[in-house]
């Protein structure tokens, strides 16, 4: 099967979604070595794993054909799948052809942009124009969870049968820091246990504001308690209370060992499509707070406290919960690993190519 995935999120960096089209080509391009793994876009400077350039059936090779004034979607990435004898092509964001000779599948991570602030992300107004028409046309709509899935269907009016929900992946390595590497890590950054830990972005939808507080109040009851953010933005956060260490971004290594070493990891998003920083926490073992946002709380499942996003009370509850009583903290470590234990991309890639499959057979 040749397969067609658009690889335009690589324009950055980090991030989720980015993430999605990285670990799912590489799936896909392990699970069956005699498919093509093309991807294509039209934007220069993609941030090309070395592992998507090491594997022999992914084509990373720029679009060959003629540009036509950027009409990408409209022309050139048609004629472009054309010239490859494309068999399914899998728009990864939100997004797929005005036309194509081959079928079409697209992916809607979660429905933010169709959502008020501080939900809704800036510069959704591309997606909200775009996404109804991809959605008319693929053949089959792919999304990381049950909850969103609904959502889709019921904004969209879409027949439950032409959308699908298969969860991501988040395996990875498993090798677990020592004490002695923890306790490396913790006195470069200046970080004391016990602590609780935010591991992510720091937009507004991501309600850090309501973990600040409840850990403000929990620490009234615990005062050795510390709070660590962690992730893209969380610098903004410095000096906003004693106790309160905001890291901004961390290497990968870094943040599987800040994980290993929390008492508590917290999640109080307002809204998610999957929540993989929740999954990553429980396979290193951190016992989980997650909102009750119910995309969160499909993925954590019965591995996690919960608490309202609105309400630091809660949260207060929650966290010293977990640092108080260590029989039910490791409980949820143990449920944690087995829940996380679920979520594998080869799955999600097996799955994926199932609905290519569904999908040829519809055109």
């Amino acid at each position: 099967m040749r397969i067609a995935l658009d690889s335009t999120p690589l324009i950055e960096p980090f991030g989720g979604i980015p993430r999605y089209v990285t670990e799912l080509a590489l799936a896909l391009a392990e699970l069956s070595p005699k498919d093509e793994i093309h991807l294509l876009s039209d934007q220069p400077g993609l941030h090309l794993d070395e592992r998507l350039l090491a594997r022999p059936n992914v084509h990373t090779e720029p679009s060959a054909g003629p540009r036509f004034g950027g009409k990408w979607w409209s022309l050139a990435l048609p004629l472009e799948l054309r010239r490859r004898r494309i068999d399914v092509f899998h728009g990864a964001n939100f997004e797929v052809p005005y036309w194509s000779p081959a079928p079409s599948v697209v992916t809607l991570h979660d429905l933010s942009p169709w959502h008020e602030p501080p939900i809704r992300p800036e510069g959704s107004e591309h997606v909200r124009q775009r996404a109804p028409g991809s959605l008319r046309r693929a053949r089959l709509v792919l999304t990381p969870t049950e909850a969103i899935r609904s959502e889709v269907c019921a904004r969209f009016g879409l027949d439950p049968t032409k959308v699908v929900a298969i969860p991501h992946g988040a395996d990875g390595d498993d090798e677990k820091p020592t004490l002695a590497q923890i306790e490396s890590l913790l006195g470069r950054l200046g970080v004391r246990p016990p602590f609780v830990l935010y591991l992510g972005a720091a937009g507004d939808r991501k309600n850090l504001q309501t973990a600040l507080a409840g850990w403000r109040l929990a620490r009234a009851q615990a005062p050795a308690l510390g709070l660590v953010f962690a992730g893209p933005g969380t610098e903004a956060f410095r000096g906003k209370a004693d106790g309160l260490t905001a890291l901004g971004e961390v290497p990968d290594r870094d943040a599987q060992t800040l994980l290993a070493a929390a008492s508590a990891f917290v999640y109080p998003s307002y809204y998610e499509g999957f929540g993989l920083p929740v999954v990553e926490a429980m396979r290193a073992g951190a016992p989980v707070v997650v909102s009750r946002d119910p995309a969160l709380l499909e993925t954590a499942g019965d591995a996690a406290l919960t608490a309202d996003a609105e309400s630091p009370e809660q949260w207060r509850q929650a966290i010293l919960e977990l640092v108080s009583r260590p029989e039910l903290a490791a409980k949820l470590r143990e449920r944690g690993l087995a829940r996380a234990a679920r979520f594998q991309w080869r799955i999600a890639a097996e799955q994926t190519r199932a609905a290519y499959e569904r999908a040829i057979r519809r055109s």
